[in-house]
């Protein structure tokens, strides 16, 4: 793809479907696990983030804005790649290829003609002009294609980075929207999305407070869970029906939240916001005891981790199982995303899977991902 053609340092991108910004990592994959050389965060501006968020609804001229939008983010990301690399003293040609999210807009697989589709902004024949490094990305739609579900991607890199001989394991990301691994010392690897992370929580958060999330949970800890909400929230079909399954900011929007709050009656915001972190927590540790298999711990990642009231909680529900930020595991929580991105590159790069059909269901392994070069 370019001139550090048995190169095996890549680049990951990741911005999730919390909004909150870019997270770039060198990844090293010369040894038996990947090791980050390097991380550098770099979060949206405003008008960014309004603009990606307003593009997850339908609303006017749409096409024009979504592709001024993938512009604007393919330079949040060279701009990304160009602080990581100046960071770690690396130079762009040593670089074998960036593995590039884009921004999930909207996430709808299998639905209305039954193959369904999913859509993540970015311009990667852009990211690869501004950075001078080969870009893969699309890594989801193959999978969907296939009869997958296009995600969650990130277990096999789970499996890859975490799994070890003879043990099992459950990772927690704790993104926008909550996903689980189930990483297995015999048989396969398992995975899917649990219900809502934090996306629901930061949007009552900044409604309410001006911030752009709760932190470490003071404001959730400060309320009263109301069981007649949580109850409400529990009804939500999604959060019973069995794996494969993802979901995303489709469902679980501010129009669904509102729903169910003009349902309830009049409440507070800090218990709103106490039982939506409740309603997070639930879910996930549902999940986790009904693939527990034999793991004593989960590894949590994603900004979740820092949450510390919802970190709390999910240890209170789960009370047989050690509850620890993947950072105990080799790899900070904050770069578990981005690295599964710069895996994933790798992965198409090298002609190599990266779905896993237990996890997405689709019809068979795939390579992922569409390659733009230097």
């Amino acid at each position: 793809m370019n001139s550090s053609s048995a190169s095996e340092l890549y680049i990951g991108l990741m911005s999730g479907t919390s909004l909150d910004g870019v997270d770039a990592v060198l990844a090293d994959f010369s040894g038996p696990r990947c090791q980050v050389r390097g991380h550098h965060a770099t979060p949206f501006d405003d008008t960014t983030r309004a603009e990606l968020l307003a593009l997850n609804s339908p609303g006017a001229n749409e096409l024009h804005r979504a592709a001024l939008a993938a512009n604007a983010l393919a330079r949040h990301y060279a701009r990304a790649v160009r602080d990581l690399l100046k960071k770690t003293d690396v130079p762009a040609h040593a670089v074998r290829a960036i593995g590039a999210h884009g921004q999930t807009v909207r996430h709808r697989p299998g639905e209305f003609d039954g193959t369904g589709y999913t859509l993540q902004l970015d311009n990667p024949a852009l990211l690869a002009e501004l950075t001078g490094i080969a870009v893969v990305a699309d890594l989801r739609s193959r999978d969907v294609a296939a009869g997958g579900q296009g995600a969650p991607l990130v277990p096999a890199f789970h499996q890859h980075m975490f799994g070890q001989p003879g043990q099992d394991l459950l990772v927690l990301n704790l993104g926008g929207i909550a996903n689980l691994s189930v990483l297995a010392a015999e048989g396969p690897v398992l995975g899917f999305d649990c219900g809502p992370g934090n996306a629901l929580m930061d949007h009552w958060c900044q409604r309410h407070t001006g911030q752009p999330f709760d932190r470490d949970g003071a404001w959730a800890a400060s309320g009263q869970v109301l069981p007649g909400l949580l109850t409400l929230f529990n009804e939500e079909p999604y959060l019973h029906r069995a794996p494969p399954k993802s979901t995303g900011r489709d469902l679980f929007r501010p129009e669904w939240l509102q729903e169910r709050l003009a349902r309830f009656g009049p409440a507070t915001p800090a218990d709103v916001q106490a039982t939506l972190t409740e309603l997070t927590a639930s879910a996930c540790a549902e999940s986790a005891s009904s693939y527990r298999n034999n793991s004593s711990f989960l590894a949590v990642c994603g900004g979740g981790a820092f949450n510390r009231y919802l970190m709390a909680r999910l240890q209170a529900l789960l009370p047989t199982l050690q509850v620890q930020a993947t950072d105990a595991f080799g790899l900070p929580a904050l770069q578990v995303e981005a690295a599964a991105f710069a895996w994933l590159g790798r992965q198409a790069v090298l002609g190599l899977p990266g779905n896993l059909p237990m996890a997405t269901g689709a019809q068979g392994a795939r390579v992922l991902g569409c390659s733009y070069p230097a």
